[in-house]
């Protein structure tokens, strides 16, 4: 098989092996609270009737999908509750690829990895597409790269690594080009709660019939552990997806789903708001820090990364070992997105980011 294994545990195994203190921006997961009601609904679950330990249905458990369905505008036949958004992308890439109309995904370039993973674990060929110097979406860029093997478009908004946020026209004009070459546009939306520039713009509002929209509450209620995502699917692709799910999980697990539902349910936006404002601190700390330390970075519009980079010390594997070991600063190398091998990436997900950021500052490494 000719696909690669991210390199997230390595450099989590390597900081957590280190003789010295080290502050882990490394992966997506937020340190934040998850939304009260989610815990309650927990509580509740394990007191539960013992036939609600049982299989839920596997596409997801009816309410959880009609809440969704509600949510999001569509027909309930077209949800699929996943095992995170992970999956869902899985599902959308391999209902592209089965409609016999191309082989190819195009990708941005830089690139959340497990997306051109999945896709070569699936056969396609990944052509990856750079992005504008701002690290929005260069439409005209994917134009010129889409041809008649084109069986999918996917693209991350608001985006990682760089942060970047697609808004009304970005996103009808690559559903557009979607249309015009027959291929799937793949809209993961998973951190569409972290929209601080207010132009976020999801798929359905633009192209509602074809396009297959990813999410899950890993992010938005900050249980990346829970493992509850879903697709919003084409009518022609939810039975596919429906039934590949099925043979791959049999289905999800559903205490997990229960408390998604409920905090659904009983979640206001100030928990949300809150989240946001807890960010745009950190980010604003950060970045202060990077300009300290003379770094070269984008401004995130959403999402909680920061894609950085300094001068003379490009963004390899060797040289965030270093970070580790040298300044006690975990971080992902840029190489692993794509072809930005002078970049790195930060998450921002730790209540010691400033203090990670300070470490930068002071260090002489660069």
């Amino acid at each position: 098989m000719d696909y690669d294994t991210p390199l997230f545990f390595h450099v989590m195994q390597y900081a957590a092996a280190a003789d010295r203190d080290v502050i882990d921006l490394v992966s997506g997961g937020p340190d934040w609270e998850p939304p009260a009601p989610l815990r309650e609904g927990l509580r509740e679950f394990a007191d539960a009737d013992p036939a609600e330990f049982q299989y839920p249905p596997s596409d997801g458990l009816r309410a959880l999908r009609e809440e969704i369905a509600a949510r999001r505008g569509v027909d309930v036949d077209r949800v699929v509750v996943t095992n995170g958004a992970g999956e869902a992308n899985y599902l959308a890439m391999a209902g592209a690829l089965e409609r016999d109309a191309g082989n190819e995904i195009l990708l941005t370039d830089p690139v959340y990895p497990y997306y051109p993973g999945k896709a070569r674990m699936l056969g396609a060929d990944v052509r990856l597409v750079p992005v504008a110097e701002d690290g929005g979406l260069d439409v005209a860029a994917m134009r010129e790269a889409a041809s008649a093997d084109t069986a999918a478009v996917l693209v991350n908004t608001p985006n990682n690594p760089t942060g970047a946020v697609y808004d009304a026209d970005t996103m009808a004009a690559v559903a557009d080009l979607a249309a015009e070459h027959d291929a799937v546009l793949i809209s993961d939306e998973v951190y569409d709660h972290y929209d601080f520039s207010g132009r976020f713009e999801s798929a359905l509002s633009v192209d509602g019939d074809r396009a297959v929209v990813t999410n899950s509450f890993s992010k938005s209620m900050a249980v990346t552990g829970l493992r509850v995502g879903y697709g919003i699917f084409p009518p022609e692709l939810a039975d596919a997806a429906r039934t590949r799910h099925m043979l791959v999980n049999v289905t999800g697990a559903r205490p997990s789903q229960a408390a998604v539902l409920r905090a659904l349910r009983e979640t206001g936006p100030e928990y949300y708001e809150a989240s946001r404002d807890l960010l745009r601190e950190r980010i604003d700390a950060f970045t202060d820090a990077l300009d300290a330390a003379g770094a070269e970075y984008v401004v995130p519009e959403g999402a909680f990364y920061v894609f950085a980079r300094f001068e003379g010390f490009p963004g390899t594997l060797e040289n965030v070992e270093r970070l580790v070991d040298e300044a006690g600063v975990a971080c992902m190398p840029g190489d692993t997105f794509g072809s930005y091998d002078e970049w790195v990436r930060f998450a921002l997900v730790s209540p010691r980011a400033e203090e990670a950021a300070e470490r930068l500052a002071d260090y002489d490494g660069f």
